[in-house]
């Protein structure tokens, strides 16, 4: 026997319910909205992207990549435990900070090719410390 699609009964409304009148609702008052176009999307670069612009951008820039005030408070803390009065030149600030900033880019490279060597992409401490090692500055 084939199988027939089960109807459900639907309720029969008594006549005097259907014959009835609608009646009218007052509704309230529709509010109009401005046509404001819709707000442009921020652009969003592609990963990566940013990142590879503010490396060439550091690249070809010749100025100091620590500030000079920090670094001066820092400097500053560092001759006080050795000599409690020391005036240093503005000149003699650069020079420190040019050779410290060269320093610390060289170990900074030294680290990311051992970081390579370890076929990954994240600088950890363990590859500061070895390039330190390599270097034979650290026991």
């Amino acid at each position: 026997m084939a199988q027939m699609k089960k109807i459900t009964p639907r309720p029969v409304r008594p006549k005097s319910v259907a014959s009835r009148p609608i009646q009218a609702v007052a509704r309230a008052p529709v509010k109009k909205v401005e046509n404001t176009p819709p707000q442009k999307r921020h652009h969003r670069w592609r990963p990566g992207t940013v990142a590879l612009r503010e490396i060439r951008r550091l690249q070809s820039s010749t100025d100091f990549l620590i500030q000079r005030a920090p670094f001066r408070r820092f400097l500053r803390e560092v001759v006080s435990n050795l000599k409690d009065s020391y005036r240093m030149s503005a000149a003699c600030v650069d020079a420190i900070q040019e050779a410290t900033e060269t320093y610390i880019t060289s170990v900074f490279m030294d680290a990311n090719l051992c970081t390579l060597h370890a076929n990954r992409v994240t600088l950890f401490p363990k590859d500061i410390q070895l390039a330190l090692k390599l270097r034979g500055e650290r026991n």
